[in-house]
């Protein structure tokens, strides 16, 4: 049996670049709302950006929250977007 305070993340692989680009927003939003304003002014622009430059912004921001499990919730969110990056077109 799992405890009510276990998280599962629906693993969704089919975002298109409009639903990637949504999610990395809610990222920048909950980043801001966390008071990590390195990791939110990662994400602003993110709109229209070439494929490439968003998934270096995703790793580095993967390697930023790395020693920060207090914010998992958002690297849980850019996990999802990594997934989802070879949809990107």
């Amino acid at each position: 049996m799992s405890s009510e305070s276990e998280k599962t993340m629906k693993l969704v692989t089919n975002l298109d670049r409009k639903a990637i680009e949504a999610k990395l927003a809610e990222v920048r939003s909950a980043a801001a709302a966390a008071n990590l304003k390195e990791l939110a002014d990662m994400f602003n622009g993110i709109e229209g950006m070439p494929r490439a430059q968003i998934e270096n912004k995703v790793k580095n921001a993967l390697k930023w929250l790395a020693d920060k499990p207090q914010h998992n919730r958002i690297a849980s969110a850019l996990e999802l977007v990594g997934l989802n990056l070879v949809n990107l077109k």
